[in-house]
């Protein structure tokens, strides 16, 4: 028996559920069988009964789906309020000596709607009177925030029959705050193993004193990737209101095309320049495991979606994979003859920005230049003093600074067997009159970034989306 088997690879490569069939593993052996899917709902997908009806029905339509991480809920319409911020503001009422009472009545409401709504034989009245004397006794704001995960989780396991594993049971932190990965792996997954099917809470875990500890903001992410490593998952999907990722910003750009495919160090490089996707904790449990992970639509399940995968024989339908950028940015350019030859010199030159505490993004040279790039706003109030440290520390012959820049990251896997990449990006900025201030190319050949204007900014990333993605369409 192969330890693997898959189906051969169609024209819609990027379709994974045709790819594989998945596998439980029995006896320490893999064999032909369902796969093992970790499912994780964002606060969108569960903020009312009419939405907890769909992720009920996505979940009960594919018997891979076993187990389940859920997030407080949402927004329900615009202008509407997340029951984590409620929970924050009713918990500062309380860590304030003052009534918080019709706070915590307001919160209990949205959940009796839910509970209404999917018409469950289900009271919350001995939950929100243990929050109510937790909040009392100020148990803290993490644990506060942690109750809307806990309580949707215990509405979500009534509806769909799955056992609740409570978070702060399995998930652990150290004695300083930080997620013990190698404890909540062993206990975590020897608790899954006894369970056909579990909903497990997102968001937070237990310190070792037992208290509980949230991690930061969508750390449910988090949480989903944690479960999908304990059980050694096939496939790690996350629901959310989007049907994946886009190449572009749909602010700038409209109607974007989707991304079918992208690799974890795509993602990486997107997401530092901007792009909202997973929490970036999120990725290294699954990352670690190969296991990939499924971006999904909960109100358009029919969706493929973007498939986060470590590695892909697969092309991308275009030659870049994503554009993201940022304004606000500033260069210090600095010369000085025989630079090159002079050992040490760009380390003097980063000592006087990290003696300012201020980090560096892109730091492309030349002979006898150098320039660091810098967030504007980290540098604007300390910058003579960083100009009179690189004086005294690499005694250049000059230094000149330009603010208001803005760069622009162009990531794609395809670049790297594609000539000519660099040029198009030259010619297409310069056919739009838009002035390139940098340009710095990784070793990797995985991205391009792009130093324009800050008033060059959108323009540039039409220019660059037009060239590489509405020519080839």
């Amino acid at each position: 028996m192969r330890l693997w088997e898959t189906k051969s690879w169609g024209v819609s490569a990027w379709r994974w559920r045709d790819r594989f069939r998945s596998v439980y593993i029995i006896g320490g052996e893999r064999i032909r069988g369902i796969m093992r899917k970790v499912v994780k709902f964002g606060g969108s997908s569960l903020a009312s009964a009419e939405q907890f009806k769909k992720v009920g029905n996505i979940i009960h339509e594919d018997a891979e789906r076993k187990f389940v991480v859920p997030s407080a809920p949402g927004k329900r319409y615009d202008g509407d309020i997340k029951v984590t911020d409620m929970l924050y503001g009713c918990y500062a009422l309380a860590d304030a000596d003052q009534d918080f009472s019709a706070e915590l009545q307001a919160i209990r409401a949205r959940y009796q709607e839910i509970v209404d709504g999917l018409e469950l034989d289900l009271s919350l009245e001995e939950e929100f009177a243990v929050i109510g004397k937790m909040f009392g006794e100020k148990a803290g704001s993490n644990y506060a925030a942690s109750r809307g995960e806990y309580l949707n989780g215990i509405i979500m396991a009534q509806y769909l029959g799955y056992e609740f594993v409570d978070a702060a049971q399995v998930i652990f932190f150290d004695e300083e705050g930080n997620f013990d990965a190698d404890r909540t792996n062993e206990v975590l997954s020897a608790r899954l193993a006894g369970c056909e099917a579990a909903v497990i809470p997102g968001f937070y875990g237990a310190m070792p004193d037992g208290s509980v500890k949230t991690f930061s903001r969508g750390g449910s992410d988090i949480t989903g990737s944690i479960v999908a490593k304990a059980v050694k998952a096939d496939v790690y999907e996350n629901w959310t209101d989007v049907s994946g990722f886009l190449i572009a910003d749909p602010h700038i750009i409209e109607s974007p095309e989707s991304i079918d495919v992208i690799t974890y160090r795509e993602l990486r490089e997107l997401a530092y320049m901007g792009v909202p996707v997973l929490h970036e904790d999120a990725i290294f449990p699954v990352r670690q495991q190969g296991i990939p992970i499924n971006i999904r639509n909960t109100n358009a399940p029919e969706d493929d979606g973007t498939w986060i995968v470590g590695s892909t024989c697969q092309k991308s339908r275009f030659v870049i994979t994503g554009i993201a950028g940022k304004k606000g940015y500033c260069s210090v350019n600095i010369e000085k003859d025989m630079m090159n030859s002079e050992i040490g010199f760009g380390r003097k030159v980063l000592q006087a920005f990290e003696d300012s505490g201020i980090s560096f993004e892109h730091m492309p040279s030349g002979i006898d230049t150098l320039t660091v790039f810098v967030h504007q706003d980290e540098f604007i109030h300390k910058e003579q003093k960083v100009v009179a440290a690189i004086h005294r520390l690499a005694e250049p012959e000059s230094i000149e600074i330009e603010s208001d820049l803005a760069l622009i990251a162009v990531v794609g896997r395809g670049m790297k067997s594609t000539r000519g990449t660099a040029g198009r990006i030259f010619s297409a900025l310069a056919h739009n009159n838009i002035n390139v201030k940098m340009i710095d190319q990784g070793s990797s050949e995985l991205n391009i970034i792009i130093g324009v204007a800050n008033e060059d900014f959108e323009n540039a990333i039409r220019a660059v989306y037009d060239i590489f993605v509405i020519a080839q369409l």
